[in-house]
């Protein structure tokens, strides 16, 4: 049975994490935008999302825990707190903008032209081609390793999850480590499902959208949304 300060930590922890959660794009836009550009299968798009939202929730829990072992106050985890997460958002702006360099190359490449062939009795024929598809067989496709969800990891495991800090501590100062451990699992838990949910909900509705114009350019439009997004972290305060 709930002790009577856990009735009141938990629901406060599962409110602030999933209004924490839904009112930050930084959780869930990245993977939506990837899984689409890439074309990762649900089970796929779920897994890294997970792991993420994972590696989001362990960053904040090791930051807490050094501010208790040294005894640092809130304010300056804060400060510690700040300089990841700024850091974390221009990972996000450097990815982005690569990822559209990238894109952007891709897609030129990937532009069909049309070669004319003459023959020696005079026949001429022509065909369309890109050069993207050149030489790209079904077991090289396969050989060739997606980083993506590496480098959404270590953003995430960067960027730490500011809402948990203040009640990560004050819980650890005021109440036992049994009332620590389930308010964590909760503000945890509740990130990780608001997370799965948003992205699993967007992936399954924009899948019906054709983007058949702009396919080839789904990568460079992938890195300018990331990239904007890691600019509005920075300097608006998203």
């Amino acid at each position: 049975m709930f002790s009577t300060e856990l009735s009141i930590l938990i629901p406060t922890a599962i409110t602030i994490a999933f209004l924490h959660t839904i009112l930050g794009p930084d959780h869930y836009v990245p993977f939506i935008a990837m899984a689409r550009a890439r074309k990762w299968s649900m089970l796929r798009t779920i897994w890294i999302t997970f792991f993420a939202g994972l590696g989001h929730v362990i960053g904040s829990v090791v930051l807490g825990i050094i501010g208790i072992v040294f005894g640092l106050a809130i304010k300056k985890l804060q400060i510690v707190e700040s300089f990841q997460g700024d850091l974390a958002a221009w990972m996000l702006i450097i990815f982005g903008l690569v990822y559209f360099a990238w894109g952007m190359k891709r897609a030129i490449r990937n532009k069909p032209h049309t070669h004319k062939h003459i023959h020696e009795d005079g026949i001429t024929h022509s065909h369309e081609h890109n050069h993207q598809e050149k030489h790209l067989h079904p077991h090289d496709l396969k050989k060739k390793k997606d980083i993506t969800p590496w480098v959404l990891f270590a953003i995430f495991i960067f960027g730490p999850c500011e809402a948990l800090i203040p009640i990560f501590m004050f819980t650890a100062i005021n109440n036992t480590i049994y009332n620590l451990i389930f308010v964590t699992i909760a503000f945890g838990l509740v990130t990780i499902i608001t997370m799965l949910g948003v992205v699993i909900s967007a992936s399954f509705g924009i899948s019906f959208i054709p983007i058949t114009k702009f396919e080839k350019y789904s990568h460079a439009i992938t890195g300018i949304i990331i990239s904007f997004l890691g600019a509005g972290i920075m300097f608006l305060g998203f």
